[in-house]
């Protein structure tokens, strides 16, 4: 069955040091459903494609082929990146708890949108925070203080990208 695609923004998504396989993967699946245009993995981030360019298994598990239809580039360093997308027009919008922060229901995409998440552990460094136009934020209820990288990526960009 085909299925129409309207694209009315360009999102790109930016993944910084996610430590997970399972996550990366997790996040390819939810970035081709949103019709994602492209997704930096940026320093320790795993690639579909080990260094001696093999597929990796363990991305390909939980991806289900999303890791070849969604386009993706490696990037040692993440400064130069929003540098040069914030010059191409990109508003950045960071997926993070912080005090700057706004509920991600109240944001609304741009024409071109970056969305960054930040690790599993640590979330994304303030001097990152700093170089963002919106920090969105996911409001708790219950008593963990956060979502798993790849659930918040998903409930956050299809709320926002209202899909």
């Amino acid at each position: 069955m085909m299925r129409a695609m309207t694209k009315t923004h360009e999102a790109v998504l930016i993944l910084p040091d996610i430590r997970s396989t399972h996550n990366v993967g997790a996040i390819f699946r939810t970035a081709d459903a949103l019709g994602i245009a492209k997704i930096y993995l940026v320093g320790t981030t795993p690639a579909p494609l080990d260094r001696f360019g093999r597929v990796r298994s363990d991305i390909a598990k939980t991806a289900l082929g999303a890791e070849n239809t969604v386009p993706w580039e490696s990037k040692a360093t993440l400064a130069p990146l929003l540098t040069k997308l914030k010059k191409e027009g990109f508003t950045i919008v960071a997926i993070e708890q912080s005090e700057k922060s706004v509920d991600y229901k109240k944001v609304k995409s741009s024409e071109k949108t970056v969305f960054i998440v930040g690790t599993e552990v640590t979330g994304l460094p303030k001097s990152v925070l700093q170089k963002c136009d919106i920090i969105a934020e996911i409001p708790m209820a219950g008593m963990k203080e956060s979502l798993n990288v790849s659930v918040a990526t998903g409930v956050a960009l299809f709320r926002i990208l209202g899909k």
